[in-house]
């Protein structure tokens, strides 16, 4: 047995679109060494390339297992299919191919299907004299083991995240959903780095007329490779202009879950960690999975809370700025006089001292984030209590703006969903500039330009503010508040379900019924 790695071929040299025009639509050889050859030719200055040369005991035939270093299982083949071959005692194939033990194999003959085996893991056996190769299924890329997601984390719910692997992660859905009408559709995105997208469903649940909706546009994507989800939701979603986020990502397998029984689809993006969800309403970036895993009472101040977070991280700098320089008859006259006390040495205007500590702030964050925890945590408290203090000794800020700015950051921070507080904080700052011109009108009028967006805005054809516009009352049940789940009868109208019914009626019977 000949074992060869990465071997060029001296007599021709192509590039890579020569190779692929010459070789993708040829038939195999019935030649051994001619198959070789062109496979050195589709892979040209490819090292990890790994091609042995044997022979087959029972037929003496000459073969050649080729597969690439790094994406595949070693102890698959040894195991399951180098040792069945040198020890043959099954029976051939049709085609003359030898019987290995590997889960998956089938028969090829087209170069073209052949390299997109190998580039995708597969393990693949040339023999002499046959005209089709035999592709195994020998996985083994290297991934990472399930862990607690770092984004969402939950207290009472499961501690499973997705990871890189969509075969995985569509099975850590299916633990969830042991169901047949759980059903998946696979498309190809890239022209150069395939990723496989599958699409998730319930069947007798889930809108068929936005599932093609969904298809089409992920087939319509044309570019050399999509990398992660967060790319895929720019070339698919209704308005690339909003700064508001149209797909839930989520990197929990029991809230993906969730979200099917409710009628909505999951696109799982091969090699990312994260889901893509629609259709999805403003709403449901306010939800978390430990809302029903608590009492719906706690769970409905926790969604109050929210909601009332969102309205502080956008208008909370903006109304300072506001009152403070338009305004000022609106506050009591004893914290006016404090305010203007701890103001009387700062050189700024209001907008220029707001914008001053948002922007640090923002600063001070993305640091955080970026650097190893322990160090980041380290920044952001060190940093933002230092500068802070820093600056209003130095009369830069004053004491009022201080506690405004980290208001804003604490109400910004009880956002669930990450998109949705990125985008918090995108539109405080036209809000702060529309406030230092216009005073509470200028915010006013914010106001109603953020309420007719999210109104108008669209995602993948159905209404982004539904339940509330258009008004849908027997939704409300779990929006501003998370009601008990026996009320919850039937299933949100903002995925178009096929069928409403989600549970029977199962009040508890007990002495106050």
């Amino acid at each position: 047995m000949r074992f060869m790695r990465g071997k060029m071929n001296g007599t021709k040299k192509k590039t890579a679109g020569e190779t692929a025009r010459s070789y993708n639509d040829r038939p195999l050889s019935v030649s051994l060494s001619d198959n070789i050859d062109h496979l050195y030719a589709i892979f040209n200055q490819t090292p990890d390339l790994v091609v042995r040369q044997l022979t087959i005991k029972k037929s003496g035939s000459q073969a050649a297992l080729v597969y690439l270093d790094g994406l595949t299982d070693k102890n698959a083949i040894n195991n399951n299919v180098l040792r069945p071959l040198q020890n043959e005692n099954g029976e051939n194939s049709p085609n003359g191919l030898p019987a290995v033990t590997i889960g998956d194999a089938r028969e090829m003959n087209g170069w073209a299907q052949l390299e997109k085996a190998i580039l995708t893991g597969c393990s693949i056996l040339l023999i002499e004299g046959s005209l089709a190769a035999l592709v195994m299924d020998t996985h083994g890329w290297p991934q990472r083991a399930i862990e607690d997601p770092q984004l969402e984390a939950s207290l009472k719910g499961a501690h499973q995240g997705f990871v890189e692997t969509g075969s995985q992660n569509i099975a850590l859905i299916r633990r969830y959903l042991p169901d047949r009408e759980l059903k998946i559709t696979e498309h190809v995105v890239g022209k150069r780095g395939k990723t496989t997208v599958s699409l998730l469903y319930l069947g007798d649940v889930a809108n068929l007329e936005l599932l093609q909706e969904l298809s089409r546009r992920i087939e319509s994507v044309d570019t050399d490779s999509v990398i992660n989800t967060g790319e895929l939701v720019e070339f698919i979603e209704d308005n690339p202009y909003s700064p508001f986020p149209q797909f839930v990502l989520t990197e929990r397998p029991d809230a993906a879950a969730s979200q099917l029984l409710q009628g909505r689809f999951v696109a799982v993006v091969d090699r990312s960690p994260s889901v893509l969800i629609g259709p999805a309403g403003f709403s449901a970036f306010f939800q978390s999975v430990d809302d029903y895993s608590t009492r719906w009472m706690v769970a409905t101040f926790i969604r109050i809370l929210r909601f009332l977070g969102f309205l502080i991280a956008i208008f909370l700098p903006a109304m300072y700025i506001a009152v403070i320089s338009f305004n000022y008859e609106v506050i009591p006259l004893k914290l006016l006089l404090s305010i203007g006390e701890s103001r009387e040495r700062v050189p700024f205007p209001p907008i220029l001292e707001a914008l001053l500590m948002e922007v640090t702030l923002e600063m001070l964050r993305e640091a955080g984030i970026r650097l190893p925890t322990p160090v980041g945590q380290t920044v952001g408290i060190v940093g933002g209590i230092v500068i802070g203090q820093a600056a209003v000794q130095a009369g830069i800020v004053s004491n009022i703006m201080v506690i405004v700015v980290a208001f804003t950051a604490i109400a910004s921070f009880i956002i669930p969903n990450y998109d949705m507080a990125s985008a918090i904080r995108l539109i405080r700052f036209p809000m702060m500039l529309i406030a230092s011109m216009f005073g509470i009108v200028g915010i006013t009028i914010g106001l109603m330009t953020l309420i007719g967006h999210i109104i108008a805005l669209e995602t993948l054809g159905t209404p982004y503010g539904i339940p509330f516009a258009p008004v849908r009352f027997s939704d409300w049940k779990d929006t501003f508040v998370r009601l008990p789940l026996w009320q919850m009868v039937k299933r949100p109208h903002g995925a178009k379900p096929q069928q409403f019914r989600r549970q029977g009626t199962n009040r508890p019977k007990g002495e106050d019924k």
